[in-house]
């Protein structure tokens, strides 16, 4: 196969940051994606409606021209969060999810949840009026192997969560475990995952062997070769309970080249291309589509975009700059470390 034309795609877990960081990547997801839901952890978070009506406004006016993009607006969890003001969110079409953040969990999640028994007023009104939780799915406990957060938050959090709320939808975002796949394959409606560019790519050999390489670090950390797999097999299955969120996460290299450095990888630019590769390898690039464009709107209740794109297998491989160039500084974009040949034509 030498083109592929999909409908175009969505993001269905993006971070753009907010001032000179936003205006400087919002470009690369436009450039391919029609939507996207915008996660909330800014410094201060977006705790309110007003909240995100404010940060709406930024992303939007960040826009390059011509673009046409859509900002799914989600909202930071707390113990505090007031179920009216989620409900009038809701009401009036600007959230379309909250996040549900274990404190400590990830960057800029220090106000989130730590008894999530102080926050189930807010899920039972969520799970009364339709509203989605995206649940970033680790424990923070420190005796839990880093490793093993995922597994544990759904033995410990998610599963008692959904018995006690059946009807509250969840979407257990950037899935990195066989665990999470093989629990997701197993429940019976109102659950579904997203998986990453990066994790389908790359296992825990990248961060450490030859030297700790700071912009293969993410959270959740990615696992052992077997987890990697897992994630395959269920993005290119055809299984509609699985879609496309990047979590691509921009930060400056300074914050990331550091003794302390931040977790996060940037996909952006080269999402699509990453993708083609990998289902290409899997033979499914007839499944890309499901899993890039269909799959998400159809869990979140919208239609898939009318557009489409194409994309290209090229003979020579596809270049993408090594840095995004921001106001704020420079922001290294993931290298899966082997040549991609597709492009989405222009």
């Amino acid at each position: 196969m030498k083109t592929l034309t999909i409908r175009r795609p969505d993001d269905w877990h993006l971070h753009l940051r907010d001032g000179a960081v936003l205006e400087g990547v919002i470009g690369d997801t436009t450039r391919h994606f029609a939507r996207a839901i915008i996660m909330p952890n800014l410094v201060p978070p977006v705790v309110t409606t007003a909240d995100a009506a404010a940060y709406r406004e930024r992303i939007v006016a960040a826009l390059p021209e011509g673009d046409r993009f859509e900002p799914l607006m989600t909202l930071y969890l707390t113990e505090g969060t007031d179920p009216d003001d989620v409900a009038a969110g809701k009401q009036s079409g600007l959230i379309t999810a909250v996040k549900l953040y274990p404190a400590g969990a990830t960057t800029n999640s220090s106000s989130g949840v730590r008894d999530i028994e102080n926050a189930m007023p807010v899920l039972e009104r969520m799970a009364e009026i339709g509203l989605p939780l995206c649940v970033h799915g680790e424990v923070t406990t420190p005796e839990i192997d880093i490793f093993d957060r995922e597994a544990v938050f759904i033995e410990t959090v998610l599963d008692p969560l959904r018995k006690r709320l059946p009807e509250l939808k969840v979407t257990m975002e950037h899935v990195t475990t066989k665990d999470g796949i093989d629990y997701i394959r197993g429940s019976s409606g109102n659950l579904a995952g997203t998986i990453t560019t990066h994790h389908l790519i790359i296992n825990r050999n990248a961060i450490l062997v030859g030297g700790i390489r700071p912009h293969y670090y993410c959270l959740p950390v990615a696992k052992r070769e077997h987890h990697r797999l897992a994630l395959r097999a269920a993005a290119t299955s055809g299984d509609a309970r699985f879609f496309l969120g990047t979590d691509s996460a921009p930060h400056v290299d300074p914050l990331k080249e550091c003794a302390c450095g931040c977790a996060g990888i940037y996909t952006a630019p080269n999402t699509m291309s990453c993708l083609a590769h990998v289902f290409e390898q899997e033979d499914a690039l007839d499944r890309l589509e499901a899993f890039a464009c269909l799959n998400g709107p159809a869990w979140y209740g919208l239609a898939p975009n009318p557009e489409t794109i194409t994309l290209s297998r090229q003979e020579q491989p596809v270049v993408y700059p090594a840095k995004r160039e921001t106001e704020a500084g420079a922001i290294t974009v993931f290298d899966p470390m082997f040549p991609l040949h597709w492009r989405v034509d222009p």
